[in-house]
């Protein structure tokens, strides 16, 4: 089991959600936008306890090269119509498929779960571009819980990359051309850093 430092976390409060009118977006190059929101699910160490707990989390291994090496991090993968390991994750679905209803023009379906148990776990520069997104725009909502971590990202055409600390309870949203024209990332660190769960969701196809 990993160890949590509770002081990091807001221990005693039940898990709730703040208003998505705050969102707050940064426009890109080439069509691409993040939206940030920190501390949009409050009271969450229950529902990082809980996943931690409950989540049937795998370890994967994949070809590098000559040699196949671990992946650095654990994962989950709920697809479409699987029940979510915590109502509060539902209810994140629900409230980000309403907001985003008429931009995005579809729910989301699909929930990918990360476990990052230190800083040496981490995951390398890459666009979700397997299924509809290869060729169209889509979002991809994330909800951070646990420990902060920096999410870097970087323009796939070369330019300057950027870097946002995600905290306990923090959403991010990757819109427009995001995942066709720039990469993304959870750089590993030397600092030390408790576990952080990633909860991902996407639309149906997009991967």
């Amino acid at each position: 089991m990993l160890a949590l430092q509770g002081s990091l976390f807001d221990a005693g409060e039940d898990s709730s959600f703040g208003s998505l009118s705050g969102l707050h977006r940064i426009e890109l190059s080439h069509g691409a936008w993040v939206d940030l929101l920190p501390g949009w699910l409050g009271g969450a160490d229950e529902v990082f306890d809980a996943l931690v707990r409950h989540v049937p989390w795998r370890a994967e291994r994949r070809q590098m090269y000559e040699r196949v090496v671990d992946v650095p991090r654990l994962t989950a993968f709920y697809d479409e119509g699987a029940p979510l390991p915590h109502p509060a994750l539902a209810e994140a679905r629900d409230r980000l498929s309403a907001h985003y209803a008429r931009e995005l023009g579809e729910p989301f379906a699909t929930a990918g779960l990360c476990l990052y148990r230190d800083g040496r776990d981490s995951v390398a520069w890459h666009g979700d571009r397997i299924g509809r997104s290869r060729e169209s725009d889509t979002m991809i909502a994330i909800v951070s819980l646990g420990s902060a971590r920096q999410l870097a990202l970087r323009p796939r055409d070369g330019g300057e990359s950027r870097r946002y600390s995600l905290g306990h309870g923090d959403l991010v949203v990757m819109g427009g051309s995001c995942q066709r024209t720039w990469d993304h990332a959870i750089p590993k660190t030397k600092a030390a850093v408790g576990p952080r769960i990633s909860a991902q969701f996407r639309v149906r196809g997009v991967r």
